[in-house]
């Protein structure tokens, strides 16, 4: 207890003692006070030296925390969705990739080559390089799909009772999964093993063994196809059944064809190789039969030296023996000179995808094989895998071919179905023709695609888009809606529903229940009214773009007090041409139209007036009996005038003598009299009944005021 107490007060009362010591051991020659000077700085400095280090430390271990921290949460942020547009359109990407790495294996193929003039096996390094570093590259998109199948979470099986189910973000149980499903099948797949083989193990070769590095070759590409097939069986699903890849009929049928070419570069390919193995195999039987013969010298880079024209008896080509050797199906290719180290490779690689394709698409029919096993049996492989792609093909074209025309074909049969109807019910040809030019332009418009189901069965929202997309601009061409906010229009817009009408077609009959109100988008109608079949009277106007019609339903749903039953029209609609235009219903017009009150009440009912079809007659027939009534007054007062004239001349006849003035008003107002009774008297024996004339009834006023 008193040993940190004692250090403590030596150290606090270092400087006293340090003076004193100083002294003393100045007098006695001695240093003391310089060494414990010297021992007390280091403590001090091994002390801030410790609390340096600690409060680095304690940073550190901070940063760490806050760093591990932040790598959680990037990592987090780094999960991908499966179903997410980024990942979709990788694996279109990837499916590709694919496709091209396994159109370029088989390159691997054409590296061995034969010289003619010294009958020996040889390699193409030009083509050794090219096809590495091709396949190099395509293993990169291998290496990038492992590290996205490591942070691509996945949908837990459990949560798939309903709806899309729920994202997997762990990272531990994302690489779990991918570890124990494709990880293995990606490693075998993306090894590098036909690299390894052609610049590695084939140069360290040597002696005879250097003619089974074809088979060898051979082996190792047939190994990664495996994997590879396997990996791409299931993307190559995936992409096609949700129609990433094809999104076209024209890309489908174009993608399987480019698979059925892509078999054929791969039956060539082996077609080439096994071509120089069953070559080598006839040296290899002609050298075993001749004793002086060395097998070095079947390879070219060997360095032996010696007479091979034995081989030209024992492996005839130009003039081919089949007692001698039989070449079967691989003749042709010796004969042409593609295993020639001398042609250049585009000839090689188009003969033999000619020759690939030929025997792809006959089935092999053509094929005259020799006894040998293993050549029957990729005579029969070749046979097999023609049936099995054509059909495949062919099936696959014709639906992709078949999807575009399925529209025309629904058409086709709507169009006979009609016809079929029309012809057993006896319709006359005014209405037959009617019916078809109305299917003609339906068709010209939708495409035969039913819109209404296709956006009903949208989310709300999206819904309300598409309809505001559609409808917005076509509304705000109607100036009764160009006030409206966007709430208002939102509206209008989910409950429009569109409306085709061919030429000559009645919209509306005056008398009918009105049950619509048609904003007109495009085309011309003609509207007109008898005021209830009058005797007499006609009014009509046109109807164009941006004008509405059946307003009497507006004024019936905006009355609270309406009955249910929908009021009558007073006009009658018929179409000029063919017409384009949006219905609202009268549930759908309740609705809206109770919606109208929120806005000025005024400048709404001028509007409302100035556009209304019925406000416009009803005003012209308020100005024409105006104007008849004050005609009619205009020629009471003149006759009034001409009367008291003729008075006022009759006064002053009867005082003095009759003048010539005089007898001139008596002579008009008796010819005025007489020509009235004589007009009078035709009009009462044409008309003897003539009613007085009838104004036209007041529309009734719409109540755009807020109820209270």
């Amino acid at each position: 207890m008193n040993q940190p107490q004692e250090k403590f007060v030596r150290f606090q009362d270092w400087k006293s003692e340090k003076t004193t010591e100083g002294q003393y051991s100045a007098s006695n020659g001695m240093y003391p006070g310089k060494i414990r000077t010297t021992i007390s700085s280091v403590s001090e400095k091994v002390q801030r030296g410790l609390e340096s280090g600690s409060a680095s430390f304690r940073r550190i271990t901070k940063s760490l925390k806050s760093h591990s921290f932040n790598s959680e949460f990037a990592s987090r942020q780094k999960i991908l969705d499966p179903q997410g547009p980024f990942l979709q359109r990788w694996n279109k990407i990837f499916v590709l990739s694919c496709v091209i790495a396994v159109s370029l294996d088989p390159l691997f193929f054409y590296v061995p080559v034969i010289d003619d003039k010294k009958k020996c096996l040889s390699l193409d390094n030009t083509m050794e390089i090219t096809a590495s570093v091709l396949r190099s590259f395509t293993d990169i998109f291998y290496i990038l799909h492992i590290i996205f199948e490591f942070r691509t979470g996945f949908i837990a099986p459990s949560s798939r009772v309903f709806g899309r189910g729920v994202l997997v973000e762990d990272t531990w149980a994302i690489a779990k999964r991918y570890l124990s499903s494709y990880f293995l099948i990606d490693i075998l797949a993306v090894l590098p093993l036909p690299q390894v083989v052609i610049l590695i193990i084939i140069p360290k070769m040597g002696g005879s063994s250097y003619l089974n590095t074809k088979n060898l070759l051979k082996f190792v590409v047939i190994f990664q196809y495996v994997p590879r097939f396997v990996r791409i069986y299931p993307l190559y699903k995936e992409v096609t059944t949700s129609g990433i890849l094809t999104e076209t009929a024209w890309a489908g049928a174009a993608f399987n064809l480019f698979l059925y070419m892509l078999a054929s570069h791969v039956l060539g390919a082996f077609w080439y190789l096994f071509s120089i193995e069953r070559e080598t195999n006839c040296w290899r039987k002609a050298c075993g039969k001749n004793s002086g013969c060395n097998r070095e010298l079947l390879f070219c880079d060997s360095g032996v030296v010696g007479d091979v024209t034995f081989l030209d008896d024992h492996c005839p080509i130009q003039t081919p023996n089949e007692t001698i050797f039989n070449f079967g199906i691989f003749l042709d290719a010796l004969q042409s000179g593609v295993v020639l180290s001398s042609m250049d490779f585009p000839q090689k690689f188009f003969y033999c995808f000619w020759w690939g394709l030929q025997n792809l698409s006959s089935l092999g029919q053509n094929l005259q094989t020799s006894t040998y096993v293993w050549e029957i049996c990729f005579a029969v492989f070749i046979s097999i895998s023609g049936l099995v792609l054509f059909s495949f093909l062919i099936g696959n074209m014709q639906t992709y071919l078949q999807s575009t025309t399925t529209r025309l074909e629904e058409m086709r049969i709507r169009r006979r179905d009609a016809e079929q109807w029309m012809s057993h019910r006896l319709l006359p040809d005014n209405i037959k023709e009617r019916i078809r030019r109305y299917e003609q332009y339906r068709w010209q418009e939708t495409r035969g695609v039913d819109e209404e189901t296709l956006v009903h069965n949208l989310p709300k929202d999206l819904r309300r888009d598409i309809k505001r997309h559609l409808c917005l601009a076509l509304l705000m061409r109607v100036p009764m809606f160009e006030k409206m906010d966007e709430q208002l229009l939102d509206a209008m817009c989910d409950r429009l529903k569109p409306a085709l009408y061919t030429e000559e077609s009645y919209v509306v009959r005056e008398g009918d229940p009105v049950d619509e109100m048609l904003f007109v988008m495009r085309g011309k109608l003609l509207t007109m009214t008898t005021n209830g079949g009058r005797t007499g009277f006609f009014n009509s106007e046109y109807l164009k773009a941006g004008d509405f019609c059946g307003e009497e339903l507006l004024t019936w749903a905006l009355d609270p007090h309406s009955s249910s039953n929908l009021p009558i029209s007073t006009r009658t609609v018929r179409t000029i041409t063919e017409v384009e235009a949006f219905a609202l219903m009268a549930d759908d017009l309740k609705f809206v139209a109770s919606q109208f009150r929120r806005l000025h009440s005024k400048q709404l009912r001028h509007t409302f007036r100035f556009y209304s079809q019925q406000w416009r007659t009803w005003a012209a027939c308020f100005i024409q009996a105006a104007w008849r009534r004050y005609s009619k007054k205009k020629l009471e007062e003149s006759l009034q005038q001409e009367e008291n004239r003729l008075q006022d001349a009759l006064a002053k006849a009867s005082a003095s003598s009759p003048s010539l003035g005089a007898t001139i008003y008596a002579s008009r107002f008796a010819a005025n009299a007489l020509r009235a009774l004589r007009r009078g008297g035709n009009r009462k024996s044409r008309v003897p009944d003539r009613v007085p004339p009838m104004l036209l009834q007041k529309p009734a006023e719409p109540d755009f005021t807020a109820e209270e």
